[in-house]
């Protein structure tokens, strides 16, 4: 099994919902995304999206632009993200690893040799939010025979034609966005979410992850027994804009840990 499979075979073993963790790769800066991944797992992630940078970043709201912007202004291209990548792979770093970003770097860079790339850094999977099912199959092709997944988004709006598209095109997981609008935090979770779930359980067999809006343990909560996976991002990026640098891989993992459900100062294994 691929990493991404085995983990979540462990989840159902275990009886649990998994916590994805996405960072924008380059933000604050590479030396720091190398320091936070690893805090992110260590306060219960079980999973990692990796960001892409991008300058029209339109599924995202003003927390991730922000990030994303910022990345740019480093220099942080898609080729520093796949040596993030395997740079975490040579730090022992076991768990699965994903891109997430927008089709157009992936097709700049060529998409055979990034699938390629990816492979041999050590990407488990790529997410790409503009890229509908219709238009995947150029980029399927190049990733299925390197071992890399490609995973879908589909929102409160898809149809069932699209839900089973999808499911037809994607490996490793499903991505539910829970409401319709862009990334960030919210209040409550998106009532949305669960008929989404609910209809795309009924017509797949692979794990689904739920994002946009997690922000709080009682989000991650409502999932329990219906989602395979809770996504967070803009309340991580959040914690890491607010604190002060040589507390920003703490903030990670505290905030992990909350949402975890972890009693203060244990450490979750899988």
């Amino acid at each position: 099994m691929s990493r991404i499979e085995e983990t979540f075979a462990r989840l159902r073993r275990q009886g649990r919902i998994g916590l994805i963790a996405f960072l924008t790769t380059g933000f604050p800066d590479v030396a720091s995304t190398l320091s936070l991944v690893p805090a992110a797992l260590e306060g219960g992630a079980d999973i990692v999206e990796l960001g892409v940078p991008f300058s029209d970043p339109l599924a995202d709201g003003t927390t991730i632009q922000r990030a994303s912007a910022a990345a740019l202004e480093q220099g942080v291209t898609l080729q520093t993200c796949l040596e993030v990548v395997g740079e975490m792979r040579r730090r022992g770093v076991a768990a699965p690893l994903l891109l997430m970003g927008y089709y157009n770097p992936f097709l700049h860079y060529g998409l055979e040799a990034f699938a390629k790339q990816a492979a041999g850094a050590g990407a488990d999977g790529v997410i790409v939010p503009d890229l509908p099912p219709e238009a995947a199959h150029p980029f399927r092709e190049a990733l299925s025979p390197c071992g890399v997944d490609l995973v879908f988004l589909l929102a409160p709006t898809s149809t069932e034609e699209r839900i089973k598209q999808a499911a037809q095109l994607a490996s490793g997981f499903l991505y539910c966005v829970s409401l319709t609008g862009v990334t960030g935090a919210r209040a409550a979770l998106s009532t949305a979410a669960h008929d989404l779930v609910s209809r795309v359980r009924r017509l797949s067999d692979l794990p689904i992850a739920v994002g946009f809006g997690i922000s709080r343990p009682e989000h991650v909560q409502a999932l329990r027994g219906k989602a395979d996976a809770a996504v967070v991002g803009s309340a991580l990026i959040d914690a890491i804009e607010k604190a002060p640098p040589d507390e920003r891989a703490q903030r990670v993992k505290a905030l992990m840990k909350e949402l975890s459900g972890q009693p203060h100062g244990t450490r979750r294994r899988g």
